[in-house]
């Protein structure tokens, strides 16, 4: 996706000089940098106010391609040129230093270096003699913060980059006279604090950001892992400089989810940003649960059947209320019988127990109706309401929760799921943005809020406790 208003670019001026110290560029890298240095009219970068997103796989050469780049920019710099690369991990800041260095010492390079690189922790720095410079660091040491006068910033490992590391490094470049920001990574794990690149990937792909230029390398969605074709699409090094072994190794030490993201440059889902937005969720955030409710619980399990989640809703004479995961055990562990006794010790103080049709919590259906406990099974399109209702009351902020970091299965389900359509009436379900996401805790207290507002029945006194 190309940024609006390029009429020129620098990148042949950079491509000589690169050519002069010896350094020949493929074609995939070549249309790369002609992109990423592309200017308007009046001679800024057309990418420098969304900046420069590289979604790529590992084993490409995106630290060789990026690093002659910016050293090719330092040398040819009419004014001294200040440059910060920063990777998340101290390793992956060290690799690239070490990277650097061995570039920089090349003969046709030395000679616009300013002395030996500094190699001081926290203070890894190459000089050249125009007064470029470019420091290195990790964020996840703090590094970045303070700067100001800062022209280029390279933020590797994209994917594990928050907001709040960005707000602190975003206006070192305010006074810049010609800034770009390059955002670069694989696509990130759901685990990943991943905000930040996969906005940027959302606004870039959805026609939101026309100062953005978003390139990505990937495989297609339903690829054949072993398919070689879809490996040369993913990886335009393989096989020329990215040998047939090294992304078996890859495929052989990775698991099949982390292969697709890694080697194949797959991104878990089509909507990348989390359906339930954080900002809401995090506004129904309670610390103690309110009392003078009616409970009611829904059970679900994953599909690989490896935990049980039992979630509690309370609802509210004023029509909202409060979720929680009462329960979250190992299966493998602990089974599945308990959570029969568990909701049979509750029942007479409870309004209704609910599991979705599709799950495997159903086979515990005969286990509560043998403790006389009836149970509302959602069928398909009652979780469609139900995923719908669970939406309209966080966006209406009358759902509230306990703190994520006091339930945090529910958590991260909240910030991994999106949803998949449920018939042709514009319905949907909940859906695992990968499969190594576990959405039973979502599932289990949105059929507890389906529970609670179709149930008649009204047990005999009003909830103090959940659990």
């Amino acid at each position: 996706m190309l940024p609006k208003g390029i009429v020129s670019t620098g990148w042949p001026r950079v491509k000589a000089q690169a050519r002069m110290c010896g350094i020949e560029y493929d074609d995939w890298q070549d249309g790369l940098g002609r992109c990423m240095l592309g200017k308007t009219a009046d001679g800024l970068y057309a990418a420098g106010i969304g900046g420069v997103v590289i979604s790529i796989c590992r084993q490409v050469g995106k630290t060789f391609t990026i690093g002659t780049m910016i050293v090719m920019l330092c040398i040819l710099s009419e004014y001294p040129l200040k440059v910060l690369w920063t990777a998340h991990r101290s390793r992956t800041s060290d690799e690239t230093f070490k990277f650097m260095c061995s570039l920089v010492r090349k003969p046709a390079i030395a000679r616009y270096v300013d002395g030996e690189p500094r190699r001081a922790n926290g203070q890894q720095e190459i000089a050249f003699t125009n007064g470029s410079r470019i420091l290195f660091g990790a964020r996840e040491n703090g590094f970045g913060r303070g700067f100001d006068n800062v022209d280029v910033e390279v933020f590797d490992e994209a994917q594990i980059l928050g907001e709040r590391a960005l707000d602190d490094m975003i206006p070192a470049t305010n006074a810049a006279r010609n800034p770009l920001i390059i955002y670069m990574g694989t696509p990130p794990k759901p685990s990943d604090p991943s905000e930040v690149f996969s906005n940027r990937r959302h606004d870039a792909l959805y026609g939101e950001s026309d100062d953005t230029l978003y390139v990505e390398f990937s495989a297609d969605r339903d690829a054949d892992p072993e398919d070689r074709s879809q490996w040369r699409k993913a990886n335009p090094s393989y096989p020329s400089r990215t040998s047939e072994s090294a992304i078996l190794r890859m495929r052989k030490n990775l698991g099949e989810d982390s292969f697709r993201r890694e080697g194949l440059g797959v991104w878990d889902e089509t909507n990348t940003v989390s359906v339930i937005d954080p900002e809401l969720w995090k506004n129904g955030e309670v610390t103690e649960r309110q009392d003078g409710g009616v409970v009611s619980f829904g059970l679900d399990m994953p599909p690989d059947r490896s935990a049980l989640a039992i979630g509690a809703c309370m609802k509210y004479a004023d029509g909202s209320a409060h979720v929680e995961l009462a329960e979250y055990r190992d299966t493998h562990r602990d089974g599945v019988a308990w959570a029969a006794d568990w909701i049979k010790a509750r029942w007479s103080r409870t309004a209704c127990v609910a599991i979705d049709a599709q799950s495997p919590a159903m086979v515990l259906l005969p286990e509560l109706k043998a403790r006389r406990v009836p149970v509302k099974v959602v069928t398909a399109n009652e979780m469609g309401q139900a995923c719908g209702r669970m939406l309209d009351l966080i966006q209406a902020g009358m759902l509230r929760h306990l703190p994520d970091a006091d339930q945090p299965q529910l958590a991260k389900a909240v910030a991994n799921v999106t949803t998949r359509p449920i018939g042709r009436s514009g319905a949907f379900g909940w859906n695992k943005t990968g499969n190594d996401i576990d959405i039973s805790p979502l599932v289990a207290v949105t059929v507890a809020v389906q529970g609670a507002w179709t149930t008649r029945r009204r047990p005999g006194r009003r909830q103090k406790v959940m659990r």
